[in-house]
């Protein structure tokens, strides 16, 4: 789970380093006119029909959806919950849920992988509110340093552990903490955060930038 770490790395490492809002804004939403990925889109249409397969009642149809989106999901909720058994759980009746409710889904404003990510934060706030716990991160489920070589964002990082990260995204506001798995750990696009936190595009491009900015502070709190 090493590259998560190295995603937000480089987002710290920015906000260490930029402390232009506006052109770190630019640089954290793709400021850059990148043409569109064609594999992307091949994956989105290959995607979409297999929901229409699955909410016909094919089961292969969501196996192959499950196959897809399963880490994404679970990578989410374990970052929230602190407990690899917990997630796993959380994660399949994430997917159960989704199966029961799937004649419901449509796609009109809603990307399926949003749409999943919805019904996992929801499991995700209910055992909080039953429980009244907070996530915990075990060092025994982080190693100490990304595989990757060296870069800017190691420098960034050097002085925290994977733990100490993760309690510093646990620390933030809870929209900004939502934020930031979804966007480096998850790796949510933009586009789908804001269908799951139900903002527009701009307010999540700037939540993100909050998130950032409070966690290079934090950094460097802790390096100090």
């Amino acid at each position: 789970m090493n590259e998560w770490r190295v995603r937000l790395g480089s987002a710290i490492a920015l906000a260490v380093a930029e402390p232009n809002d506006r052109r770190h804004l630019h640089a954290l939403s793709g400021g850059t006119n990148v043409p569109p990925d064609p594999e992307l889109s091949d994956d989105s249409t290959r995607m979409r029909a297999l929901v229409e397969l699955a909410q016909g009642g094919d089961t292969e149809a969501f196996g192959q959806l499950y196959d897809r989106y399963v880490t994404g999901v679970f990578r989410y909720i374990y970052f929230r919950v602190g407990s690899t058994q917990l997630a796993e759980d959380l994660t399949a009746e994430t997917f159960l849920r989704a199966l029961r409710s799937l004649h419901t889904f449509q796609w009109k404003g809603k990307d399926f992988s949003a749409w999943l990510t919805t019904i996992a934060r929801n499991l995700i706030n209910d055992h909080f509110k039953s429980r009244r716990v907070r996530s915990e991160f075990s060092t025994d489920s982080f190693p100490d340093r990304p595989d990757t070589g060296r870069g800017p964002e190691e420098d960034v990082l050097s002085s925290l552990s994977n733990e100490e990260l993760m309690q510093a995204v646990a620390n933030l506001p809870d929209d900004q903490r939502d934020c930031v798995l979804m966007r480096f750990v998850q790796e949510l696009s933009i586009a789908e955060t804001a269908q799951v936190l139900g903002r527009s595009e701009g307010a999540i491009k700037q939540l993100q930038l909050r998130a950032v900015r409070s966690l290079a502070k934090m950094l460097r709190q802790e390096a100090s």
